[in-house]
């Protein structure tokens, strides 16, 4: 290949994203499986404030969407935009900004969570300042994206590029959109909106995170690292954008399905219940796109423990959209509010589909930026690999059986009208599948440490290279295998 057609990629920030993706995952996966416990065991806050279930629940969930997740997607879509673009990212230093600014909003959301500080909104409890900041290292991260874009070599834009630009957009619009807030000291404010239009707004951003930050970005990955791992292209390119538009056009309307029989407008209800129907068709045809890529290449999940990662992530993907439709009928809902099971459908999302599809990109990225040919030891990806699905089963399983039981028990009434169950009747039959849910979650945070060790070990004593990278032939619009 002559010098003409090599080129430097910065690859730099990439690997920070990456390393930091496996610490923050080690992070807040701990604190989940501590919260667990205390499920099991109130005490094990050891009566101290910062350590209470209401304090660390939101640490934890916002530490795994956000620094784990958010930390993967900033690393896989800088990856990937570079590599199908053919040119450097837009520019260096506004790529390091995007990379230190977010870990400060990590590091004072886990400083001001613990102490209370929250606007108590789900998966946007952080106060405005922090609001602001995210606000602004987003809009760089959108900068650096779409004019690495603008700047591309090769005139066709691929398709993980899509979702990785409809997330970085939406997820602008989302947070800056709910977050509008009334400040009344520096960690203190209220929420611009009130009563059931707060409700309204707070869960149009909420599923949507879930419809963009974590599923749309994720997409992003799938698109690319499942064709490249097995070397074929996407099973269908023609799929691929009508899933895109059908996505990206349904899951907007969905959200207010979570507030089923509350002060919402049974109307507005009806139509979160619709979309999330229509939902089904779009994701089922997403997953059908990726699973499908193995044709001819079946062979491969025997001998790849990576591709398993990336194959059974979609496997969980498919089951947490079918899921949560059906949970979003009225009807089924009325059973499942509330209860253990939507807890079940969430971590068969975040862990199952989310956890695994970053796993395995990770483990693909990691030797390719180091400069190694492989990971440390491929033995290890598969103890990893067997540990988190039999975690992920336990939990969700668990939390799938504690939920429907819930719904039951509370709903129960004997002859005269009153309740047979008392609500600590109904938590004391629990208290098994908590057990349980603490096992599941040891063996999925076993999991990332084996990984950290891995990583570790796969860079330990190499050098990080800026070298040149061989730019090969710009990606066809159906294969990923040139790019």
């Amino acid at each position: 290949m002559s010098q003409s057609k090599v080129d430097t990629y910065n690859y730099r920030v990439v690997r920070q994203f990456s390393i930091m993706a496996v610490v923050w995952g080690l992070v807040g996966m701990a604190v989940g499986v501590l919260i667990a416990a205390q499920m099991a065991w109130p005490e094990l806050n050891f009566g101290i404030p910062w350590l209470s279930f209401g304090r660390l629940r939101p640490l934890h969930t916002n530490t795994v969407i956000f620094a784990f997740g958010g930390c993967g997607l900033f690393a896989t879509s800088y990856y990937v935009v570079q590599r199908t673009s053919n040119v450097r990212l837009f520019s260096d230093k506004l790529a390091a900004f995007t990379f230190w600014g977010w870990q400060l909003v990590i590091v004072l959301a886990a400083i001001s969570l613990p102490m209370g500080y929250t606007q108590s909104k789900e998966y946007a409890e952080l106060e405005w300042p922090i609001d602001i900041l995210i606000a602004v290292v987003w809009v760089v991260y959108a900068i650096v994206f779409f004019g690495t874009l603008a700047k591309r070599k090769v005139a066709h834009i691929y398709v993980a590029n899509w979702f990785y630009g409809a997330f970085i957009l939406a997820v602008a619009l989302l947070h800056i959109v709910n977050s509008a807030a009334i400040p009344v000291s520096f960690t203190k404010s209220y929420s611009a909106y009130a009563g059931v239009q707060d409700a309204m707004v707070q869960w149009w951003y909420g599923h949507n995170a879930v419809g963009f930050f974590l599923t749309a970005g994720f997409l992003g990955m799938m698109y690319y690292f499942i064709p490249k791992v097995v070397e074929r292209p996407i099973y269908s390119y023609r799929l691929s954008v009508v899933h895109f538009w059908a996505l990206i056009f349904t899951y907007m309307w969905a959200g207010p399905h979570h507030l089923h029989y509350t002060a919402l407008p049974d109307w507005t209800q009806s139509i979160g219940m619709v979309f999330s129907l229509i939902l089904l068709a779009p994701s089922w045809g997403g997953m059908i796109n990726g699973v499908m890529t193995l044709s001819g290449a079946w062979h491969k999940l025997r001998s790849d423990p990576i591709l398993r990662f990336l194959i059974v992530s979609l496997s969980f993907y498919g089951m947490s959209t079918f899921e949560g439709p059906m949970m979003a009928i009225k009807t089924v809902n009325a059973l499942s509010h509330y209860t253990d099971w939507t807890i079940g459908h969430v971590h068969s999302g975040a862990l199952g589909w989310v956890g695994f599809v970053t796993i395995g990109s990770l483990y693909y990225m990691i030797p390719r930026l180091f400069g190694r040919t492989s990971m440390y030891s491929k033995s290890l990806i598969e103890v990893h690999f067997w540990v988190a699905t039999i975690g992920v089963v336990l939990y969700i399983a668990s939390m799938w059986i504690a939920g429907v039981m819930q719904g039951l028990m509370w709903r129960a009434v004997n002859v005269d009208g009153t309740l047979t169950y008392t609500f600590v009747e109904s938590v004391k039959a629990t208290y098994p599948y908590y057990i349980i849910r603490l096992s599941g979650g040891v063996l999925y945070l076993s999991g990332m440490c084996m990984m950290a060790y891995n990583v570790y070990k796969t860079i330990a004593g190499v050098a990080p290279s800026e070298a040149k990278i061989p730019v090969l032939a710009p990606m066809a619009g159906h294969s990923t295998a040139k790019a």
